[in-house]
This record gives C-alpha cells, sequence and structure tokens, in this order.
C-alpha cells in the first residue's frame, strides 16, 4: 500500500511540475512583450527561441532573442531600417540571475527555462550555452578565405608608456596592459598592423614591435620611426618585412589638427610584387558630437588618397581604408567614402550583423574596413575579431587580473584577407537576383554577367515581422568561370555546404519571409512565400 502511494506522489509531483513548465512561444519578438508572462509570475517556463546574451556589464545580464545594434548602424535617422532597429532594441528584453560561470555577450542559451520573477526578470534553471565563447575564439582567427596577406587594424585604447596621462596609471598597470595586448597580436600574427591610438614616438611602437619579433621568430616586424615624443595619439603601421616593403614613406593629410591620426602607405606583396595602398585612421571622437569635424576629416583623406596614388613611385588604385573613424555605418562621414565608389567591408560581408564595438548594450561597428571596387574583388574575406567587444568591462587590465588577450581594449581588431591580384580589378555588373519557393526547401538564384570566379555574395532570411531566421551565409559556387550562367541556390537540408546553424531552421514553416542579398556593401531584399 505504502508503495502504491509513493508511486502516487511521484506521479503527481511530476504532473505539477509539468504543468508549472510552460512553454513560451515568440513567433514575433519586435512586437511580444514581457507582458505575455504575467500569468506565469513565480512559474517555471521554457523559450522555444533562442536567449541571446545583449549585455554582460558589470557580472549583470540582459538577454534577449536578439543582439540590440545602435540603429545608425542599420539605416540613416528617419529611415525604416532605422526605425525597426530602434523598435527591436525596446522589445522581448530582460534581465535574467542565477547565471552560472562567466559568460560573453552574443552567446546563446538553446531551450532556456527560467523561473519568472517579473514581466522583464528571469532567473535561469537551465538551458544549453551556444557559440562565442572564449574557448571559440582562443581556436583562431575567423576564416578569412584563401588569403597571402592579413591586414589588422587595431584601436589598443591609449597604449602608452608615460603614465597617468592617458591609458596606464603606473608601471605595473601598463605590464598588464602591454601583457595582454601582446597576446592579441601574436594570435592575430598580421603580415601588416595599422594601429591607433598609440603614444606618440617612438617608444610605446617600438615595445610591441620587440616583443611581437621575440614571440614570432619566423617574423621580422618594423616599423616608422621619427615621431617626436609627446602625450598626444597617433596612428600607425607595424609591418613584416619578409612578406611586405613599403614604397616611399606614410603620407598624411595636410589638416592643422590630428595631423597624426591619418596616415597612408603603399606595400608591395614581395612574392608576387602586387601592390595596394593602406590608410590608417582615427576620426575626432563621437563625444564632441562635431559629426561635420568627422565629415572633412573623410573628405580630407579621399583627397591624399586621389593625390597620393598619383605619385610616380606608387602608380596604384587598389586602397583600404580602416580604423576607428568614430562614425557608424549610416553616417555622413561612411557616406563620403560611399559616394567616392568605396564599398563597405563590413555590410559587404556581413550585413547587418557586423559589429566591432559596444556601447550602451548596443552593438556597432566605428571600427571600419572600406575599399575600393578593384580591391574588393581581392579581398578573401573581412571580420571582426571578437576578443573585446562581447567581454564584461570588469577583465580590463586595470580592473583586473585577467591575463588573457580578451578585453585589452575596448575595440575589437578587424582583419581583411588579402589576394592580391591586379588581374581581377575589373568592373562586374551588378546580380539580378530572385527565389522559387517550394513545399520543403527555397531555392533562389543569381544571374551575373561578367567574368567572376568567386562571387562574394551573402543571404540572410527574416521573417516578415524581421525576426532572424538565420545569419549572413556565404553562397559558393564551383563552375565554368568564363561563361554568363545562372547559379540556383538550395536552402534544404540536401545541401551539404549549408552550416547546421541554418540547417536547423529548416524546412521553413508556412509564411511569408523577406529574404536578403548582400553584395558589395548593397542589399536586395525580396519576398517568400512558403506553402
Amino acid at each position: 500500500m505504502k508503495t502504491r502511494f509513493g508511486m502516487l506522489l511521484i506521479a503527481l509531483l511530476l504532473y505539477v511540475t509539468a504543468i508549472g513548465q510552460v512553454h513560451i512561444t515568440i513567433d514575433n519578438p519586435s512586437t511580444w512583450s514581457g507582458e505575455a508572462l504575467r500569468p506565469y509570475i513565480g512559474q517555471t517556463v521554457i523559450f522555444d527561441v533562442p536567449m541571446i546574451v545583449c549585455n554582460n556589464a558589470n557580472g549583470n545580464y540582459i538577454v534577449s532573442p536578439w543582439r540590440r545594434f545602435n540603429p545608425e548602424s542599420h539605416g540613416f535617422p528617419d529611415s525604416e531600417d532605422y526605425k525597426s532597429t530602434l523598435r527591436v532594441n525596446g522589445s522581448c528584453m530582460f534581465s535574467i540571475s542565477e547565471i552560472n560561470n562567466y559568460h560573453r555577450c552574443g552567446e546563446k542559451i538553446i531551450g532556456l527555462k527560467a523561473r519568472v520573477i517579473s514581466t522583464s526578470s528571469l532567473s535561469m534553471e537551465g538551458g544549453q550555452w551556444s557559440g562565442n565563447t572564449r574557448a571559440d575564439l582562443e581556436a583562431g582567427i575567423p576564416d578569412l578565405g584563401d588569403y597571402r596577406l592579413l591586414v589588422c587594424g587595431f584601436n589598443l585604447e591609449n597604449y602608452y608608456m608615460t603614465w597617468g596621462s592617458m591609458g596606464a596609471d603606473s608601471y605595473a598597470e601598463h605590464q598588464a596592459q602591454r601583457a595582454k595586448v601582446h597576446k592579441a597580436l601574436k594570435k592575430i600574427n598580421a603580415d601588416i598592423f595599422g594601429l591607433v591610438e598609440l603614444q606618440k614616438g617612438d617608444d610605446a611602437i617600438n615595445e610591441i614591435v620587440n616583443d611581437l619579433n621575440k614571440a614570432l621568430p619566423k617574423r621580422h616586424y618594423k616599423y616608422f620611426s621619427g615621431d617626436a615624443s609627446s602625450t598626444f595619439q597617433k596612428v600607425d603601421f607595424v609591418y613584416d618585412e619578409n612578406t611586405v616593403e613599403p614604397i616611399n614613406t606614410p603620407a598624411g593629410t595636410d589638416e592643422e589638427q590630428l595631423p597624426d591620426r591619418k596616415k597612408m602607405i603603399c606595400f608591395r606583396e614581395k612574392e608576387t610584387g602586387e601592390k595596394f595602398i593602406y590608410s590608417i585612421n582615427h576620426f575626432k571622437s563621437m563625444n564632441t558630437g562635431d559629426e561635420y569635424r568627422r565629415v572633412n576629416e573623410a573628405k580630407a583623406v579621399i583627397k591624399l588618397y586621389n593625390n597620393y596614388k598619383q605619385n610616380n613611385n606608387i602608380h596604384e588604385k587598389d586602397v583600404l581604408f580602416m580604423g576607428d573613424m568614430n562614425c557608424y555605418a549610416f553616417t555622413k562621414p561612411i557616406k563620403v567614402f560611399t559616394e567616392n565608389g568605396m564599398i563597405d567591408l563590413h555590410r559587404a560581408f556581413h550585413g547587418d550583423s557586423s559589429y566591432s564595438y559596444m556601447f550602451g548594450g548596443m552593438a556597432s561597428y566605428i571600427d571600419h574596413a572600406i575599399c575600393n571596387e578593384t580591391l574588393y574583388r581581392q579581398v578573401t574575406g573581412m571580420s571582426a575579431f571578437h576578443i573585446n567587444s562581447d567581454e564584461d568591462d570588469l577583465y580590463n587590465y586595470q580592473r583586473s587580473s585577467d591575463e588573457t588577450m580578451f578585453r585589452c581594449s575596448d575595440h575589437d581588431p578587424v582583419l581583411v584577407g588579402l589576394k592580391l591580384d591586379s588581374t581581377l580589378s575589373i568592373s562586374i555588373a551588378p546580380y539580378n537576383n530572385n527565389a522559387n519557393m517550394g513545399k520543403d526547401s527555397i531555392s533562389f538564384y543569381y544571374v551575373y554577367t561578367e567574368q567572376d570566379e568567386k562571387p562574394l555574395i551573402y543571404f540572410d532570411i527574416y521573417s516578415i515581422n524581421g525576426y532572424p531566421i538565420c545569419s549572413p551565409t556565404r553562397i559558393t559556387y564551383q563552375g565554368d568561370i568564363f561563361e554568363k550562367r545562372t547559379k540556383y541556390y538550395t536552402l534544404s537540408n540536401d545541401n551539404n555546404s549549408l552550416p547546421d546553424e541554418v540547417k536547423r531552421f529548416l524546412p521553413l514553416p508556412p509564411g511569408l519571409y523577406v529574404l536578403h542579398f548582400y553584395y558589395k556593401g548593397n542589399i536586395t531584399s525580396h519576398k517568400l512565400i512558403v506553402q
């Protein structure tokens, strides 16, 4: 009798537990409100969409079905893209407690099980953590394709050798900063570094180069010496003379203010003899609110390029602009570049998902990589290396004894892979894109009208309400490169080239979706009806 009663009690407890774990369906996070959780306050629920850590400042975690982005990273003010991002930023966001161990922004919780504390706060009880961990980043830099040269633009957040002016406040703090920065630069192992927020003079850059040459004996890094020491900031270049050689010395703009924060140099790749112009920049800080000043800085850089490329020793038009320009993607200074025929590599490779910096809980990129159309054909890949922006500021060298490369700066390094080949520097006609819908798969095609061996074209899919179904995914093509052709690409589990992240969402449920194509920094949108 006691045995039967015990079994009944266990069954009852399991039933009570089961009915207490409500599955929360969020069809449209942009309009779904935490008010829907009010009936479940005090109960345990399980969410059917992955939750992403959007903020982890000072150990206080905020989660949401998607990252928060600065709206000027997605559209010009008053545009529909700008307004849509504002709406998303204000919806479906929860503070969450009882998170064990440290987690970075961008990490996902699959199948989040949590007790509802209020309509805006949760207490985590279970779920599977996925992606963007420190271990993922320690495994290596992002995949940049089949490059020969690796170029890095990196704001080091005031790398100074005099204490208390900017950066470290003591010798001990500087040694901690030095160790963290060194580990990051060593991991990146670039052929060329464009460094931002260096102390003017040779002391800081000399220390960095000496550390790298000791740690990477196959490299022989050099820099351009001769700056007079001061407490001002500068940008500068570090390059491996085993792989590249400079042509002439760096050139600067003719501005009266901040002349050391915009520099340009032409490098020749020793293996092939191919050349490109590299421009590293640091525009006026955003906290001044002086966008007009940054517009003039952008114009000065374009003017410098137009003059520099005609130098008798240069005669080269391929150009890569990088650095902390202190402005978002859809602002007037960046428009100066795009209106002069330049391509924003963040958007060309990653669309709306790209970021290198966090401020106010919103991701964005102010660390740019911009090139002209001829160099674009020679870019094998571009990505921010998210070792800093997703980290809690508690791990910086001034607040922590953490000795890893993580949070060595408040900016992510931005990486560009190059396979220089001037014979590819031709203009390509725009793609024509369309899509066909099937019951269990979606096939879309793109047509190109000129020779293009490896088209750099990406797609992503959103629900009609703006919820991301899959992140930007590159389309690959194998075939005859000399014919005009139409290429079909199928979204189904039978397509082995699709990453698992995309396959997880297939087949798509019936409904209306938006398919985005990214090509050369431009986005075209197509409606998909899945029946």
